[in-house]
């Protein structure tokens, strides 16, 4: 009896855990509004005066409305698949009580009717739920209590059937026939006569009735699935509500986000997939290629978490990826950047930067392997691929080739300059003869300089000798002069030790100090990956060099006060096999949401 109450008890929890385990979708999107609703109200967003503008000219867009049925301050979803045999899409929001949603049906309806007939929906009222279809749609709202559920099956008929095509068609080889001389045929062939065209203006008449059976046929068909799927939708949504209605959710889902959605990786290569496989039946080498399952494995979702703050707006791309190519990723992303190229930064914040560090050596390890698993096919022999993975890590010296370039690769922008170039123009003499001028203009050019590093004992050395050598580079003291590049301010390459610069400017080396230095060496140990665009800087600068005049120049400067600068993040260490990339919009504002201080820019800069 006691090991009785022991299955007992351990058939209840794994019940229970059932019951409530998430269904896995193929992408699912959740507003959290119970989180967003405290940062920025919904009345403020929809009574912004740039909304009204627009619902003044849209008289049958008014989103106020809207919110006398449905409960802003609740989370809601959208979420469906694409890869089951029957496609499907569903909306789940809250809403304030089910009366109150079936008579602002009965209001919209009337008031969208274009004639005197006011033709009352049909709404059909069960127990515990309503159930509402518009005519001629196939999508249908249901409702109770609590809850409205938009849902409609998407399935398509498909009117070509496939067929695969195992094999390359062989023309048969052409073949000459002696031409024999028939009298009857000439005779026949004297006697026809060919139609007059249709008269100018006039449509040719054409037999169309050999298509007629396959249109009937078809439409027919459309017709039973439509029925078939009608029918299969008042099921589904009946079991829906009649069982207990559950919100829908996913463990996918951040629910520190303000808005998560996510997206499984491998439905959208099965899907894509089988769009490509239309076109590709007709070829016999489709069976080679990468399988998408496969892919599919490697990466099993992409995610994006939007965040709307006071101070910031950020959206974060999170890819997961399955434990084996994570564990490979996680080697390419934790490098520790060479402190050499520190001595060529500059020493205080520039307009523009992009720090990329990687392990070059861990990614050319990685190749072989991620390509076998890409090209696992059943019709290629498994020792096959291996057998070319293995030739390419004979051939490619992973550490020898790693050298070349190390994986630390830094970008800076500092400002711009005037520089005076020669250019030709060319005109025609009297004579038509060509005459070739030369002028000098004055030119506005961006100031960078492009940092990397290369640890390979000779080969950056031999490479700046082949240049002098072929009279593409000139040495001046301790650079190398590039020739032909004056027009871009006459860029040059320096190589010092493991590090090799490329610039139009040597006024911006900081030699590993100043307060940008140490910032960035702070967040180059928890990240891989760090950008940052000045938007403020960038603004006066056009404005200075006279890019922008007038009206552009004001909504620029508008743009400038208002967001200061755009920052892009990529952290080192995976988290539950997820990489992550953030993207962050800094405003120069905290005394109100940035939602409402984007709706309040959009509508300064409208403004003509």
């Amino acid at each position: 009896m006691k090991h009785f109450y022991v299955y007992f008890l351990l058939f209840s929890v794994y019940f229970s855990f059932a019951q409530v385990s998430s269904k896995q979708y193929d992408y699912f999107v959740q507003f959290n509004a119970d989180q967003l609703s405290k940062k920025v109200s919904v009345a403020d967003v929809l009574n912004h005066p740039l909304i009204s503008q627009y619902k003044e000219g849209n008289a049958n867009l008014d989103l106020a409305e809207y919110t006398t049925v449905f409960k802003s301050d609740q989370k809601a979803t959208i979420h469906g698949s694409f890869t089951d045999s029957i496609p499907y899409y569903q909306f789940t929001i809250p809403i304030i009580g089910r009366q109150a949603f079936k008579q602002f049906i009965l209001d919209k309806e009337k008031k969208n009717q274009k004639t005197d007939s006011v033709e009352v929906p049909v709404i059909q009222d069960f127990a515990q739920y309503s159930v509402y279809t518009p005519r001629g749609e196939k999508k249908s709202f249901a409702w109770n209590e609590n809850y409205l559920v938009i849902f409609e099956y998407t399935k398509k008929l498909k009117t070509f059937p496939l067929t695969s095509q195992d094999s390359i068609s062989v023309t048969e080889p052409y073949q000459e026939y002696e031409e024999e001389n028939n009298e009857e045929y000439d005779q026949q062939n004297d006697s026809i006569t060919e139609e007059a065209p249709a008269p100018y203006g006039e449509s040719p008449i054409i037999d169309d009735s050999e298509y007629e059976g396959s249109n009937v046929e078809y439409q027919k068909e459309q017709a039973d699935l439509d029925i078939m799927l009608a029918e299969k939708q008042k099921l589904y949504l009946k079991s829906m509500f009649e069982n207990g209605f559950t919100l829908p959710n996913s463990n996918k889902i951040n629910e520190t986000a303000d808005i998560s959605s996510w997206v499984n990786y491998s439905s959208v290569m099965s899907s894509l997939s089988s769009a490509y496989n239309t076109f590709s039946q007709f070829s016999a080498y489709n069976k080679y290629m990468p399988v998408e399952k496969n892919i599919g494995n490697m990466i099993k979702g992409i995610g994006l978490d939007f965040y709307f703050d006071n101070d910031n707006a950020r959206v974060e791309e999170v890819i997961e990826y399955s434990p084996d190519m994570a564990a490979a990723i996680q080697k390419v992303t934790n490098r520790k950047a060479n402190k050499n190229i520190f001595n060529y930064f500059p020493a205080q914040k520039p307009l523009g930067y992009m720090s990329y560090h990687l392990n070059t050596k861990a990614a050319l390890e990685t190749f072989p392997s991620l390509t076998a698993s890409l090209f696992q096919n059943p019709k290629l022999v498994k020792e096959d691929i291996l057998l070319v993975t293995d030739l390419i890590s004979t051939i490619v010296d992973e550490e020898a080739t790693s050298t070349l370039f190390d994986g630390d690769l830094d970008m800076f922008v500092y400002g711009t300059k005037q520089v005076e170039v020669m250019t030709k123009s060319y005109e025609y003499g009297e004579n038509y003869e060509e005459i070739e001028t030369e002028k000098k203009i004055k030119k506005t050019i961006p100031l960078f300089s492009a940092v990397f590093t290369s640890t390979h004992p000779t080969f950056g050395d031999k490479l700046i000798q082949l240049g002098i050598r072929k009279g593409v580079l000139i040495q001046q003291a301790d650079y190398y002069k590039i020739f032909g590049t004056e027009e871009y301010g006459t860029i040059f390459i320096k190589k010092d030790k493991d590090v090799v610069v490329v610039s139009n400017t040597l006024d911006y080396f900081g030699g590993g100090k100043g307060s940008f230095v140490s910032d960035t060496k702070k967040a180059l140990k928890k990240n891989y990956m760090s950008a940052k665009l000045n938007l403020a800087e960038l603004a006066t600068l056009y404005k200075n060099e006279g890019k922008t005049t007038g009206t552009n120049s004001e909504k620029m400067e508008k743009v400038a006060n208002q967001f200061h600068a755009i920052t892009i993040e990529s952290p080192k260490k995976l988290i539950d096999n997820k990489l992550i990339f953030s993207f962050k919009l800094n405003s120069s504002k905290s005394d109100k949401n940035i939602i409402l201080q984007t709706l309040d820019l959009v509508q300064e800069v409208s403004k003509k």
